[in-house]
């Protein structure tokens, strides 16, 4: 219980990165990326050369954040990931893309 909630919490920081999120923000009102249950950004339809590069940077830079939280935690990578996609999900504003586990890309209501 204790390392959950240091998970929660560790991943909550993650997750507040204003800058990256602003950057994220016009795509996302746009329908052209959302977020996935995986714990990544994925194409809801065709993007930009840019925002592919967007979209590149901020996966590898959560992927490198969550590997450091599961070595720091004792945890596998894909549970870490799960944990971090489960908080996206949660945390995306109504009207933008998600894509629960087993189901394709829908409108968060």
């Amino acid at each position: 219980m204790k390392n959950s909630m240091k998970l929660f919490l560790v991943l909550t920081l993650i997750f507040s990165g204003q800058l990256m999120a602003s950057k994220l923000t016009a795509p996302k009102d746009a329908g052209i990326i959302g977020e996935q249950s995986n714990g990544y950004i994925g194409f809801v339809k065709k993007a930009s050369k840019d925002i592919k590069e967007l979209v590149k940077t901020v996966n590898k830079k959560r992927k490198d954040r969550y590997k450091a939280i599961a070595k720091e935690q004792k945890l596998s990578l894909s549970d870490v990931e799960k944990i971090g996609g489960k908080k996206a999900i949660e945390k995306t504003k109504s009207g933008h893309y998600i894509k629960p586990t087993g189901k394709g890309w829908i409108k968060k209501e």
